[in-house]
């Protein structure tokens, strides 16, 4: 298959004004991340509050300034872009965000906010062009195409979600980037939105970057999984595999702390195997970044930053003692 993404060696920085008297000093969001997307599959990017996610998600859409590295969305260059050249990009990748309400305008029409992209994009379009095009999107994602009459205070958080989806599908991408689209959403709700993208992936031939804290809800969409801490690749390895034998500790602590259901509807939470706090992307530790967290590390994990070595074929770790800890490539004992 084609790749539609394909980013090698991302860096993602942001300047801190140090004030009068301090150099200025730079936050690292990104480091050193790799990935690729083909059409029809779905990369979820896991990990803390802090990780760098979401700047790794606009960093694809040239919103955020890109240090170094290269990012091609369907074989065009996103790093050192024009403006005028990242415009045309966008055409082909789109953004769904977390907010479902506050990502649309109350001033506007549900309609006015679907059509924007094809105003921007395709102006010579005629009107009742567009208003078939917005019934369109809005039927795609379970709205009818009278609600696009209607402004965004009249509508639920899923129903918001929903027509933020409708905008960004209206264009047909090959790439849309979900930065933690379900969050704010009720449990029922959140799986009936994931549905949608599962369904309108398969529809529309679309490629999904899905960031999410969440690992249960990445497993129901992902076709791969990447784990970042502190803006470095932890692991990246086919969804399965990773559920079933994570080789990274951190990955296995993110897993352990999923709620696992019994029999009757309950669920348990699995011993927790994570402690202490994320360290300062200001000043982040000289080996391993996870090392002061890690019940595993050595002195060698403090000292050398691991390389991302490929364990098997597709399933990539950066772990100094993976092999030890975990007996090779044996499973989760609870897998």
């Amino acid at each position: 298959m084609n790749r539609v993404v394909d980013v090698q060696q991302l860096n993602v920085r942001f300047p801190l004004d140090g004030g009068r008297w301090l150099s200025r000093r730079w936050l690292t969001a990104v480091d050193g991340v790799s990935f690729a997307l083909s059409r029809g599959e779905t990369l979820g990017v896991v990990g803390e509050s802090g990780c760098g996610k979401s700047s790794l998600g606009r960093a694809l859409l040239g919103l955020v300034p890109i240090h170094s590295g290269t990012i091609l969305l369907n074989g065009a260059r996103v790093d050192g872009a024009s403006p005028a050249s990242l415009r045309r990009l966008r055409r082909n990748a789109q953004m769904v965000f977390q907010d479902p309400s506050g990502s649309l305008d109350p001033r506007m029409t549900v309609g006015q906010s679907v059509a924007e992209p094809l105003e921007i994009f395709e102006p010579g379009l005629g009107s009742s062009e567009v208003r078939s095009r917005i019934a369109t999107a809005l039927e795609q994602v379970g709205l009818a195409p009278e609600h696009a009459d209607r402004y965004p205070h009249e509508f639920s958080g899923g129903q918001c979600q929903r027509i933020g989806i409708a905008r960004a599908v209206i264009l047909r991408p090959t790439v849309v980037v979900c930065d933690e689209p379900v969050s704010a959403l009720d449990v029922s709700v959140q799986g009936q939105v994931m549905n949608l993208l599962a369904r309108l992936r398969a529809e529309l031939g679309l490629a999904y970057v899905f960031i999410s804290h969440n690992l249960a809800v990445v497993r129901h969409l992902s076709s791969s999984v990447l784990v970042m801490y502190l803006g470095r690749t932890m692991e990246h390895a086919p969804r399965d595999e990773l559920y079933d034998r994570p080789l990274h500790p951190y990955t296995r602590a993110l897993l352990d702390a999923v709620p696992a259901p019994e029999p009757g509807g309950k669920s348990r939470r699995l011993p927790a195997s994570i402690g202490g706090e994320l360290p300062s992307p200001l000043s982040p530790p000289a080996g391993c970044v996870f090392a002061s967290r890690c019940p595993h590390a050595q002195d060698r994990c403090k000292e050398a930053r691991p390389a991302l070595e490929e364990a098997r074929p597709g399933h990539r770790v950066a772990c100094h003692r993976w092999r030890e800890w975990t007996g090779g490539l044996a499973p989760r004992p609870d897998a």
